[in-house]
């Protein structure tokens, strides 16, 4: 008999059962009581992986990147285990997601040391499932090592990714646009790793060029972003992509910085724990006859939206 629990499950996971671990992903991304279980399980024991975040325009290639990447790094480190969070978009209408990015990473199904998940966005702005943090502490947790969030890429939002990663690594193609543009999505300012993917195609250093200038416009910070040119495909430059990020990673051990940022993360973790806990709240105080009525003096402006608000906060406990 399998274990459906989330304690007998972590056990089994731990031990290497893949199928274990499946079913802790799957309770993390139902959410309710049973993923505060697992949460509350693998919080102690985690802390220990690197998390690493692949992000860019749909198109770029960050599938078949994380693919090389994996490779790479299980060639660097015969024992490393891989976990592998790709993150798709959702249909708003059915909810679904099309979950196509394990297509381009055969390479390591049968792999026992790599595990990947597609999780789906369920509408979340920025490309980033509410459920991704508790889905990396739960690979975390079970003796992952390396853990690659690949988002879905869909402009200004994509800043979220920083808010699960140690090292935030952009996708860009050749000839991928203007300056403006690039500092119009705030890739610039997320980017700890920059990688032009597809360097087979000409305007590489055209590129190459404007991600210069951009960061040379940009805040200066103590760790200037290298840019790397990689031809995924045919597995190019991936040995230079995983120079840059173990880089990166040395300077945010020397300087404290990894330790900063993973404070961070977990402080706003809390918050947007706390957050929704209290949106829940209130819309169970909304009730169908109340909303209508609330809604309707607002939309006939009989009542302003703070007033309205505040009277549905009036009724959480404490307020």
């Amino acid at each position: 008999m399998r274990p459906t629990e989330p304690a007998p499950l972590l056990a089994a996971a731990q031990d290497g059962d893949r199928a274990a671990t499946a079913r802790l992903l799957s309770l993390v991304e139902r959410g309710g009581e049973p993923a505060h279980e697992v949460g509350r399980l693998c919080h102690p024991i985690s802390g220990h992986a690197y998390t690493l975040g692949l992000t860019g325009a749909p198109g770029a290639g960050k599938s078949t990147l994380t693919n090389a990447l994996v490779s790479q790094l299980r060639t660097a480190d015969a024992e490393a285990r891989i976990g592998v969070l790709a993150v798709d978009p959702s249909s708003p209408f059915s909810g679904g997601a099309i979950l196509g990015d394990r297509v381009r990473m055969t390479d390591h199904v049968l792999d026992p040391s790599v595990f990947i998940r597609s999780m789906a966005t369920r509408g979340h702005l920025g490309g980033l499932a509410l459920a991704t943090p508790e889905a990396v502490r739960v690979l975390d947790a079970v003796g992952h090592r390396w853990v690659i969030v690949e988002t879905v890429g869909v402009g200004q939002v994509e800043v979220e990714i920083v808010g699960a990663a140690d090292t935030t690594v952009v996708v860009v193609n050749p000839g991928w646009g203007d300056a403006v543009q690039a500092n119009k999505a705030g890739l610039m300012e997320i980017g700890d790793v920059f990688v032009i993917n597809k360097a087979d195609r000409p305007g590489v250093d055209d590129t190459r060029r404007d991600l210069e200038q951009m960061l040379d416009l940009s805040e200066t910070r103590a760790w200037r972003p290298p840019i790397v040119a990689t031809d995924a495909v045919n597995g190019k430059g991936i040995d230079d992509l995983v120079d840059a990020v173990t880089g990166h990673r040395s300077h945010l051990e020397t300087t404290g910085e990894l330790t900063a940022r993973r404070e961070r993360r977990l402080r706003d973790e809390l918050a947007l724990i706390v957050t929704q806990r209290l949106r829940r709240r209130a819309d169970s105080l909304l009730e169908a006859g109340e909303r209508d009525e609330l809604e309707a003096a607002v939309v006939s402006r009989r009542l302003d939206p703070w007033t309205a608000a505040d009277q549905v906060l009036a009724g959480l406990p404490g307020a």
